[in-house]
């Protein structure tokens, strides 16, 4: 008999979905969460990472060797650098300089070129310059914000497991919303099965900055959102997202990021208002690339 044993691409995707035991409180709904963290290189971006790069290749739009380009604030980042270890390409990522030391430490150590631009500057900053080196001829940028297999990984990945994980009894799903990949490609598979599913995307309300989610100038709005796919947006603070990730980690032992905690946060401000509901909200990401930040000492919890 001949093992078959999995490479490491073939572990992205296909992760739990487990239920909030404190957080919900005395509820009718049940408040699910998927840990995207458990994906290899640690947030839901592995999924469109590697569909980018492997769907390039199969279009012969790319091949081994190339150098690839791409504008990121960190998780993107972190997966493409993976990709494009496991497939053997020169990654070139551009990512404003006030991001974690943690994410820059990860993209390079898995080979990529590290380019930094100002906060000011920022992921606005970070795109201009990605089409710059690529008119340059420096590579070929992968374009997360405007490349349908950002979304069409979440289509036949995550959507289709959450349905799966539910027995199709989700009534709402929750996401944080930054290049809008994975709430644009779960949305359009679960309102193919169930037109009545909710999808509710979070953005941070002005003044909060939460990494890896943004409320785009209309000039730079990803070309792939489609504001038809959401139901509601919600404005969630930073202060608010901040404490529901420390809860998470104190109350259900889910270590996760600050986009997660407010994606939770929405989550929780949803099951006040709905009874007998089934919700999904995603946890994006690990704790463990914000630790230097700081986030979570505060003592107030």
């Amino acid at each position: 008999m001949t093992l078959q044993f999995p490479t490491i691409a073939d572990c992205v995707g296909n992760t739990p979905l487990v239920r909030l035991q404190r957080l919900a409180g005395e509820t009718s709904n049940t408040l699910l969460v998927k840990l995207e963290g458990n994906n290899p290189a640690g947030s839901v971006k592995d999924r469109p990472a590697l569909s980018m790069i492997t769907r390039a290749e199969l279009r012969g739009d790319i091949q081994p060797g190339d150098t690839l380009i791409e504008a990121t604030s960190g998780n993107t980042g972190i997966a493409l650098a993976m990709a494009a270890a496991i497939k053997g390409y020169k990654m070139i990522l551009i990512m404003p300089d006030n991001s974690t030391a943690e994410r820059k430490w990860a993209m390079t150590a898995y080979g990529a070129e590290l380019i930094l631009v100002s906060k000011e500057e920022g992921m606005e900053g970070a795109r201009d310059l990605a089409e710059k080196l690529q008119a340059e001829g420096r590579g070929k940028v992968l374009d997360q914000f405007a490349n349908g297999d950002n979304p069409q990984a979440h289509y036949t990945g995550t959507g289709p497991e959450i349905w799966r994980q539910t027995g199709g009894t989700i009534t709402h799903f929750i996401s944080s919303m930054g290049t809008t990949g994975t709430i644009m490609g779960t949305s359009r598979y679960l309102k193919e099965q169930n037109p009545a599913i909710q999808i509710v995307g979070l953005q941070p309300q002005e003044g909060s900055a939460i990494p890896g989610i943004r409320r785009w100038p209309e000039e730079y709005l990803p070309k792939i959102y489609q504001a038809e796919r959401v139901d509601q947006v919600m404005d969630m603070g930073q202060a608010e997202a901040e404490h529901v990730m420390r809860r998470l980690a104190r109350e259900e032992g889910i270590f996760c990021g600050v986009s997660s905690g407010g994606s939770v946060a929405g989550m929780l401000r949803l099951s006040q208002q709905v009874e007998n509901a089934v919700m999904v909200a995603i946890i994006c990401d690990r704790g463990d690339r914000y630790l230097s930040t700081g986030v979570y000492e505060d003592p107030a919890h």
